[in-house]
């Protein structure tokens, strides 16, 4: 598979996005660096080859940052996992801007209660950041708990949800 690299400017620094042929979001970050893209992915799924272009997603990432939260829910993403991560990724995409969630919350939704480490592990490997908005779950007594670019980006993207 050749995939396409797009990195775009916004508020929070670089944010580079890797789709297939298809359109699809494989991985994305707060970076300029493809190998740290590459890197969220399973050794097994990276792409072949790489090309850098234009992706459908990089307009929707524009949006997000010009106001409109709701420009991410449509983009496709594609990621590879067992069945709780899978539903716990779609959960995620399901949690509204400025109503973050705890992480126990968020296991709780997954009907899984006692899984609260099983939730936090869904965050960490979630790869296309941002179109699945895994900075939307947060520690028990509401703090930010870690995020894969830095906790400073977590807060700001937090704080930009919450402002809306």
């Amino acid at each position: 598979m050749t995939a396409t690299l797009q990195t775009v400017t916004t508020p929070d620094g670089p944010f580079t996005i890797l789709s297939d042929d298809a359109g699809r979001v494989l991985a994305s970050g707060w970076t300029d660096d493809p190998e740290a893209i590459l890197a969220r992915l399973h050794p097994a799924r990276r792409p072949a080859s790489l090309r850098d272009g234009e992706t459908d997603a990089a307009a929707a990432v524009d949006a997000y940052y010009a106001g409109d939260l709701g420009a991410l829910d449509e983009v496709e993403v594609s990621q590879y996992g067992t069945a709780l991560q899978r539903a716990g990724w779609a959960a995620l995409r399901r949690i509204e801007p400025g109503r973050p969630l705890t992480y126990t919350s968020f296991a709780a939704a997954l009907g899984q209660p006692r899984a609260v480490r099983a939730a936090a592990s869904i965050c960490a490997r979630n790869a296309p950041a941002l179109f699945v908005p895994c900075h939307r779950v947060l520690r028990s007594d509401g703090s930010l708990g870690g995020f894969a670019w830095g906790t400073a980006v977590k807060e700001r993207l937090l704080a930009r949800e919450s402002a809306d």
